[in-house]
């Protein structure tokens, strides 16, 4: 608990142990020769201890002008108790119960914000207070991580936080990532390794050279999507927000009607108008009206649902798109780097008139600035590009290729769309399955190299999960040749693949699958990478960015970032939105039916105070426990 926590804690205690002694001296008949003002201001004496910052707090709202909240309805009911009390028999026990159990109540249900926050909180603990940069004379100084520039040296110690993203360039070491990406299993680090910041070292010191400044960091970016994860509101919590705005003044202006209207009606027609009892119902109708329970459940249950999915590498930017989440019937994939690795290798040459080698070492030359995966796995199989040769006019042709001047002599590198603009007869690859990359010299064609992606562990197992827990349609975008496309959808039994798309072409792609759904309120859900899937991330329903290995775009772009890349985690988080959107229904229904009952019963007379004690802290208490079963998730 925390020092407020106890605080209330402390006064419930000492509120009751009072109480307890008066009711025990008033049981043994020495209070009733006393003054009867000197009994009201003993049994204040309790009401003041577990009340008084309730009647601050609504003193507060009538001042700022925003008085119709619990805690006015609480004084209104309690303070109208205590006037009957003095006018008939002197009884202060409902009056001074009402607020004990309020406060307990309270109490649950802020132990309980904490508990679903701890998950939050665990996140944060990520933030590095410092980091070892290294001089050039080798000596290790402590700087604020703000402070580090980029390319800067520093030394991450066993047990220290790696402060900023960056590469290691000397040691090697495992890294607890759990707090980040919810992977319990350490992750091993060597030299030319990246390495993410708010993971922390376990077994020694590396050195590490800054890619990124602080702000850039990933640690940062994990900071900045917890704090705005609040300011979204899902539609329930509009919905209640609104309810609350307008039921509150409702009700209180009803308890005024039922306090006037009755008496006056039956002095009228001529019968006993007796107006303590009307006023005393007015009163219980008062308290059993409060709406903490849905006032203070729903944003619990979006909350512990946040926190959930956080302690799963989950980050949620806000309860909005938890709800959303929920009620996604399509999801859209981009291919490689989401449910590929992004990992090419060369798996095949097929030669025209060159020799093997000689072709691999065009190619090597033109995609040597270029930083796309396949250029990558390109260099790795031609690793001595740098020779003599004289390359020079480097021009990137997007959604084509790339073509540049090697010795004098022009290279085209590409797709079928580029061998096809340039007039080069290509034959496509009928033995292997993969991305083929043609090569054209001087325009004539010289053959082609195959490539071939990697499918992640999980790909395959989530399109089934998926697919089990309520996803109709499952669609897949890429730039990719027709061949290694459809090879990876059947492989993977993914419902619709769309090929060979440009970056514009994807957005019109997608474009199109949202104006094809079934119903208005089913959302479609986009799961992407690269820099090229910003866009369509943006247009997205749900937009989900694969987070570790994510550029920085997607992220900032995306709705949901799984941090570890692992396409399986869509179906947790799923899992988690459905159970989280079920428990916020079923508190909804349950305590607006309660309330609704227990409010006729009260106008009626057949509930007293005691009665409407339930039907606020009680069925506040029992939604709250409702509430923080979205800290759990089956695995």
């Amino acid at each position: 608990m925390n020092k407020k926590q106890k605080n209330v804690l402390y006064r419930i205690i000492i509120s009751a142990i009072v109480l307890s002694i008066l009711l025990l001296v008033e049981k043994v008949s020495v209070l009733k020769n006393i003054n009867k003002w000197i009994i009201f201001a003993m049994y204040m004496v309790p009401y003041v201890i577990i009340g008084y910052d309730i009647i601050i707090k609504a003193f507060k709202g009538i001042k700022n002008k925003q008085p119709f909240d619990e805690c006015l309805l609480m004084v209104i009911a309690t303070i109208g108790a205590i006037s009957i009390g003095l006018i008939e028999d002197g009884d202060y026990i409902e009056a001074i119960a009402v607020m004990w159990f309020y406060q307990v109540g309270e109490l649950f249900q802020s132990y309980a914000v904490g508990k679903s926050r701890r998950n939050i909180s665990d996140l944060m603990d990520i933030c590095p207070e410092y980091a070892n940069v290294l001089d050039e004379d080798g000596n290790i100084e402590e700087t604020d991580p703000e402070d580090v520039e980029v390319g800067s040296k520093i030394v991450v110690k066993p047990g220290e936080k790696i402060p900023i993203d960056g590469v290691v360039i000397d040691g090697e070491t495992s890294l607890d990532t759990a707090a980040l990406t919810g992977e319990s299993v350490p992750r091993k680090v060597r030299k030319n390794d990246e390495v993410i910041s708010g993971c922390i070292n376990i077994n020694s010191a590396i050195k590490v050279e800054t890619t990124k400044l602080y702000e850039d960091s990933t640690v940062a970016k994990v900071f900045e999507l917890i704090e705005d994860a609040s300011s979204r509101k899902s539609k329930s919590e509009k919905f209640i927000s609104k309810f609350a705005r307008y039921y509150t003044p409702i009700v209180v202006y009803a308890a005024l009607a039922l306090t006037i209207c009755p008496p006056i009606f039956l002095m009228f027609a001529g019968k006993d108008a007796d107006f303590k009892v009307w006023l005393y119902r007015a009163l219980t109708f008062l308290v059993i009206s409060c709406p903490c329970a849905l006032v203070i459940s729903i944003p619990l249950s979006f909350f512990a649902g946040i926190g959930s999915a956080s302690r799963e590498g989950i980050l949620v930017k806000g309860s909005n798109f938890l709800e959303g989440l929920a009620e996604t019937k399509t999801i859209v994939f981009d291919k490689t780097g989401t449910l590929t690795k992004g990992v090419f290798e060369v798996v095949a040459i097929h030669p025209k008139t060159l020799e093997a080698k000689e072709l691999l070492h065009l190619v090597a030359h033109v995609e040597r600035y270029s930083n796309h995966p396949i250029a990558n796995s390109i260099r790795n199989a031609f690793p001595d590009e740098n020779d003599s040769c004289d390359v020079s006019d480097i021009t990137e042709i997007a959604g084509q290729g790339v073509e540049a001047m090697v010795n004098g002599h022009k290279v085209s590198v590409g797709n079928t769309k580029l061998m096809d603009m340039i007039g080069a007869k290509w034959n496509n690859c009928s033995k292997l399955k993969g991305t083929v990359i043609h090569v054209a010299l001087d325009h004539i064609y010289q053959g082609h190299i195959v490539i071939s992606d990697v499918l992640k562990p999980n790909s395959a197992r989530a399109i089934a999960e998926l697919k089990k827990n309520g996803i109709k349609q499952t669609v897949m975008l890429t730039g990719d040749s027709k061949d290694a496309a459809e090879n990876v959808a059947n492989e993977l039994k993914i419902d619709n693949v769309y090929s060979e798309l440009l970056p514009q072409d994807k957005v019109l792609k997608f474009e199109k699958i949202l104006g094809n759904k079934d119903r208005k309120n089913d959302v479609v859900a986009f799961v992407g990478d690269g820099i090229n899937d910003a866009p369509v991330l943006s247009r997205a329903d749900i937009g989900i960015a694969m987070g570790v290995l994510g550029s920085d775009a997607a992220i900032e772009a995306a709705d949901i970032v799984l941090m570890d890349d692992d396409p399986l985690k869509i179906t947790t988080a799923i899992k988690i939105s459905k159970k989280c959107i079920r428990i916020v229904r079923e508190n909804i229904y349950f305590a607006i039916g309660i309330k609704v009952i227990c409010l006729l019963l009260g106008a009626i007379g057949v509930a007293n105070m005691w009665f409407a004690i339930f039907a606020d802290v009680g069925v506040m208490v029992i939604a709250v426990l409702n509430a923080i079963r979205c800290l759990r998730i089956k695995k």
